[in-house]
């Protein structure tokens, strides 16, 4: 090619050159805000990225965030301590802002995340992390609630035993959701009044009539009303192992008519001659408190001695364990699908299981809480200050709780149950 056949652009001069210089640098500018708006926009989802954020990029993306925890909000002692001793250390630790919710039941939070998917709100959800119970849990699995799996990428699940992450109340976990704290039922009784407390359901029943109106138990739904209710059912079926495994009509049937029956015949020795029963735990508790009532299941093994300290017990008041042994379990948070907050909601979790927090929760300072971690797999340091934490004279020494500790049915029974009690017992 000649170099006549050359096409030269001419180059501008004075102002056209600095108005040319000016344009290119202003669609600079505009190109690489518009990027950066873009790659924000376009982030992929949290949990599609999960796989690839190291806890590092986690806490990063929690800071500035804010956690929804919505939970059971009976306990003015559980209130004070995750609104301001746990909502203290993740905003000083970790620049997270805890919004404590406090709910009745569970149901408040199923049905609202329930409601949110069905209106198709598949982020910037109201709920982030929840105290949730296996029934309740089962019911979100299922249908498709609950952000997950999560639960293997909390640091702290190092001082869990693997055991317990298998399944709650029989429904397999598989990650959806991480441990809180234990918790085993013990009944509660005025020593003042009470010598020799029965020694079980059918001794407890022959007590209320001969003392009418000294006995009730919360109605179920109710969490410990439920819990009661339960443990009529291993009484009667002589052998709790027959309800361990998934829910079976012809054992149900076998039993709960005799249940209903027992439930229905000490009615009328019940409180109020059991025209009435309390509507939630808070309510027996006041009862029991008050000494209409002079014995209360509580899902709780310190749950007296914190009564006692807030002058809402006396002295007096002791518990004890059936012969035959109680119902305990571990309780877990979970995550909502929608959360908009999911980093913020791991880094809580994981600080749930932080040995010094949960060191803090049993303490008398904190919620006198059953910790969940397994003092084998935890620091020895903080192994010796559990070990050394004070316990009151109303509290059953570990080994006796570990011992006639007895394990959950599946969430099938439990959905079951409630029902036909509304049925066959409140409405019979």
């Amino acid at each position: 090619m000649e170099h006549s056949d050359w096409h030269v652009c001419p180059i501008p001069k004075g102002d056209t050159v600095r108005k040319v210089i000016l344009a290119v640098l202003i669609l600079t500018f505009v190109n690489i805000n518009l990027f950066s708006a873009g790659s924000g926009d376009s982030l992929p989802p949290f949990e599609e990225r999960l796989d690839h954020l190291s806890w590092e990029d986690i806490l990063d993306e929690a800071k500035g965030q804010s956690v929804y925890f919505f939970m059971w909000g009976g306990s003015e002692t559980y209130n004070s301590w995750v609104s301001t001793w746990l909502g203290d250390r993740l905003r000083s630790k970790y620049d997270i802002r805890l919004v404590m919710v406090p709910i009745d039941g569970a149901g408040v939070f199923v049905n609202k995340v329930l409601g949110e998917k069905q209106a198709g709100k598949t982020k910037d959800g109201a709920v982030d992390l929840m105290w949730i119970n296996g029934e309740n849990f089962k019911t979100m699995r299922q249908a498709d609630l609950l952000f997950g799996p999560y639960a293997h990428r909390l640091p702290n699940l190092q001082y869990i035993d693997p055991k317990i992450m298998k399944f709650d109340f029989g429904y397999p976990i598989e990650g959806y959701e991480s441990p809180y704290g234990a918790a085993q039922s013990v009944m509660e009784y005025d020593s003042a009044r009470v010598s020799d407390p029965p020694s079980d359901i059918g001794a407890l029943f022959q007590w209320a009539r001969e003392n009418p109106g000294k006995l009730s138990y919360p109605a179920p739904p109710d969490f410990t009303g439920s819990v009661f209710v339960r443990h009529v059912f291993y009484y009667v079926a002589g052998d709790s192992q027959l309800l361990m495994g998934p829910f079976d009509e012809d054992i149900y049937d076998d039993i709960a008519p005799r249940v209903w029956d027992l439930l229905n015949g000490i009615e009328p020795y019940l409180w109020r001659k059991g025209e009435t029963y309390p509507e939630s735990f808070a309510r027996a508790q006041q009862l029991f408190g008050n000494g209409e009532i002079y014995f209360n299941l509580n899902y709780g093994a310190d749950g007296a001695a914190d009564a006692i300290s807030k002058g809402q017990y006396p002295d007096s008041v002791k518990t004890y364990m059936f012969e035959t042994g109680m119902i305990g379990n571990t309780n877990f948070v979970a995550i909502s699908f929608n959360s908009a907050h999911k980093a913020a909601a791991m880094v809580m979790a994981n600080e749930l299981l932080d040995p010094e927090v949960q060191y803090h929760a049993a303490s008398p300072e904190g919620m006198r809480w059953m910790t969940p971690l397994d003092m084998n797999l935890i620091p020895a340091a903080m192994r010796e200050q559990f070990e050394g934490l004070p316990l009151s004279p109303s509290r059953l020494p570990t080994s006796v709780l570990n011992d006639l500790s007895l394990p959950e049915m599946q969430s099938d029974w439990l959905v079951r149950i409630e029902e036909d009690w509304q049925k066959y017992v409140l409405r019979k």
